[in-house]
């Protein structure tokens, strides 16, 4: 697989690297409800995306002659249907690689690397004053 996909016009060449792809399909990913984070793996650890920053991690593009593989690695939040949020996750991010790049996504494929737990909200505990009878 190559590295970046060459476009060939009438005004010259458009060069398309695959972290340019990479960071469209990860930002695509996590706009999806549920999803917490890019995940790297146990090695990597876990990337929360900030903006654009680490926007590539946890994503894996090859490109082709005419088409574009990505794999993800995600965090979800406890409680969400995973099926159902990686559903949402390979339409949403084959739609905006397409759209963006102009390649054919042949495949969007999810690995699901954790699961994000809330921390719970600690409320103070109220001690009753026991009165002592004398």
């Amino acid at each position: 697989m190559e590295e970046e996909r060459e476009v060939k016009n009438g005004l010259g060449t458009v060069r398309i690297n695959n972290e340019v792809v990479a960071v469209i399909a990860g930002m695509a990913a996590t706009e999806i409800p549920g999803v917490t984070c890019m995940s790297e793996g146990i090695v990597g650890g876990i990337t929360e995306i900030f903006g654009k920053k680490g926007a590539d991690k946890g994503v894996k593009v090859e490109i082709g002659e005419k088409e574009v593989n990505i794999t993800l690695a995600i965090v979800v939040k406890y409680g969400v249907q995973i099926p159902e949020v990686a559903l949402q996750i390979q339409q949403n991010v084959k739609k905006k690689v397409e759209k963006m790049s102009g390649l054919a996504v042949s495949s969007v494929n999810i690995s699901v690397g954790g699961i994000h737990f809330p921390k719970e909200k600690k409320e103070p505990v109220k001690q009753d004053k026991v009165k002592e009878k004398k």
